[in-house]
């Protein structure tokens, strides 16, 4: 993984692996992030530029960081939404972690006490510091 600029943007999007898990994004290439009703993580989506990277956690079943996904497309109507008010992205596979980095340990990480996914732990789609981000990659040992 390249170095992570200071201007980045950085994500996690949650995924209930039994529906939509890491191996499946993997399986197709491309998938289109839809199917949130939050505000907050829908103003993230919307917030999202093509080239952001993002955790991809899995939630409910492991609650651990497993992967690494791209934008690939940013600015989308959710295809889920007849009123067409919701968001939606575009994500493609980037690396795998080498080691999932569970809730827990995030948890247990004093120098993570501030990330969103802990402090909105029901927001889907959160924002991540820089510093957060190399922290999680170096606990997970970098990506296969």
């Amino acid at each position: 993984m390249s170095k992570i600029a200071a201007t980045d943007q950085l994500w996690l999007m949650k995924s209930e692996p039994d529906v939509y898990g890491w191996n499946d994004l993997v399986a197709e290439g491309e998938g289109t992030w839809d199917g949130v009703r939050n505000h907050l993580a829908a103003r993230n989506l919307r917030t999202m530029q093509v080239g952001d990277l993002a955790f991809f956690y899995h939630s409910n079943i492991g609650k651990e960081i497993v992967g690494i996904a791209r934008i690939s497309a940013s600015g989308l109507t959710d295809p889920t939404d007849p009123d067409g008010k919701w968001a939606a992205v575009k994500v493609m596979p980037v690396a795998k972690l080498k080691s999932p980095v569970t809730l827990a340990t995030i948890k247990a990480t004093e120098a993570l006490a501030a990330m969103e996914l802990l402090r909105l732990s029901r927001l889907s789609v959160s924002a991540v510091r820089a510093e957060e981000w190399t922290l999680i990659l170096e606990m997970a040992g970098g990506t296969e």
